[in-house]
């Protein structure tokens, strides 16, 4: 079996927290219990570097969630996308099936992994950049084209 990191080079890395620790973060675990749709905005806007804002991301959950009963199959995307960006030990099935057997668990895993790593979720992705100048660099623009 090939794992999804041999293109990087390096071992993937434990996640700073584990799955089922979401009651050692009893506020996060509330809010990611009760009003999931906030918890995975947060995380959404982070994961996307800022393209898509909380209220989007968290406004689709809940629309999803409404639509289907299966937001689930929307969050299993963002922690592949988190798990691929720091490089995190784990595979897409195992994602979706963390998902689908506890959505709260894995909100959670994901806000505190984020917060671990330096993020404040409550301000969104432009307020961490400005507070810390360090978390993203502003992509090169190439000038136009040449003759």
């Amino acid at each position: 079996m090939q794992s999804n990191y041999a293109s990087s080079g390096q071992q993937p890395q434990e996640w700073s927290v584990g799955f089922c620790d979401c009651f050692s973060d009893m506020k996060t675990c509330c809010t990611a219990c009760w009003c999931p749709c906030i918890t995975f905005g947060q995380i959404a806007e982070i994961a996307d570097k800022g393209s898509t804002s909380c209220g989007a991301s968290g406004a689709l959950y809940t629309l999803i969630m409404f639509i289907t009963g299966c937001p689930m199959l929307y969050s299993c995307f963002y922690r592949n996308k988190l798990r691929k960006q720091y490089n995190l030990v784990g595979g897409g099935c195992g994602d979706c099936l963390r998902h689908c057997c506890c959505e709260t668990c894995a909100l959670t895993q994901e806000y505190r992994e984020l917060k671990n790593r330096g993020f404040d979720l409550s301000i969104g992705w432009h307020a961490n950049v400005e507070r810390n100048q360090g978390l993203a660099m502003a992509p090169v623009v190439e000038k136009g084209m040449n003759r």
